[in-house]
C-alpha cells in the first residue's frame, strides 16, 4: 500500500528534518545521496519524491529483483543495499547546502563507512563529493582513493532535475557500478 501524498504544509514542514538511514554492516554497497529533499523528509524515505529515478536505476541496473516503492527501502538490507546522505538536513534544494556543510558530511560518512564497512560506498552527486572530499577533478565512476577498505564509486543524482542523464543513461551508469560489484 503506498502512503499518503504530503500537503503542502506537511512538505514546508520537513525543512531541516532528517530520516534514519538504510544501513547495516558489511554491504555490498551503501547509497549515499547528497541530502534529503523535503517530499522525502515529509515521507521519511529515502528518494521518496515521484519522480526521483533512484528506484527504477538501481532495479533497472540488477540491484533488486523487482522496481521497489520508496516505503520500501529497509527491504534493500536484504539486498546487502544500504542508503544515507552526505548532509543529513533536508533542504528544498541541495543548492542550499554550504561548502562547509558538505566538508563537515562528508567526515561523518567517513566515519560511517569506517564503522558500517561496505564494499562500496556509492555517492549519488558529484558536486556533493568534490566539494566534500576536495577532489575537485572527480569523475562519474570508481575513485582511486578509499575509505579503509571501502570503495568509492561516484553516480549521477538519479534527481528528475538532473537533465544531463536520461533513465536508460542513468541505469547505465548504475549498472556500471553493479557489474563491477559482480566481477
Amino acid at each position: 500500500m503506498t502512503p499518503a501524498k504530503p500537503s503542502k504544509d506537511q512538505i514546508a514542514a520537513a525543512t531541516g528534518k532528517t530520516l534514519p538511514d538504510v544501513i547495516a554492516k558489511n554491504l555490498d554497497v551503501l547509497f549515499c545521496g547528497i541530502n534529503p529533499g523535503l517530499y522525502t523528509a515529509a515521507v521519511q524515505q529515502h528518494f521518496g519524491r515521484p519522480g526521483n529515478r533512484f528506484w527504477p536505476a538501481i532495479y533497472r541496473a540488477g540491484f533488486t529483483p523487482r522496481l521497489f516503492h520508496p516505503s520500501e527501502q529497509r527491504e534493500l538490507l536484504r539486498h546487502r543495499i544500504g542508503i544515507t546522505n552526505v548532509v543529513a538536513r533536508a533542504t528544498a534544494a541541495a543548492d542550499e547546502l554550504t561548502n562547509a556543510e558538505l566538508v563537515a558530511g562528508a567526515r561523518e560518512l567517513e566515519a560511517k563507512v569506517r564503522k558500517f564497512k561496505p564494499r562500496v560506498v556509492a555517492i549519488v552527486g558529484i558536486g556533493a563529493y568534490r566539494t566534500g572530499f576536495n577532489r575537485p577533478r572527480a569523475r562519474i565512476g570508481l575513485q582511486p582513493e578509499k575509505i579503509g577498505e571501502t570503495a568509492i564509486w561516484i553516480l549521477p543524482n538519479p534527481s528528475g532535475l538532473n537533465a544531463n542523464y536520461q533513465a536508460a543513461d542513468l541505469a547505465e551508469k548504475y549498472r556500471e557500478l553493479r557489474d563491477w560489484l559482480n566481477g
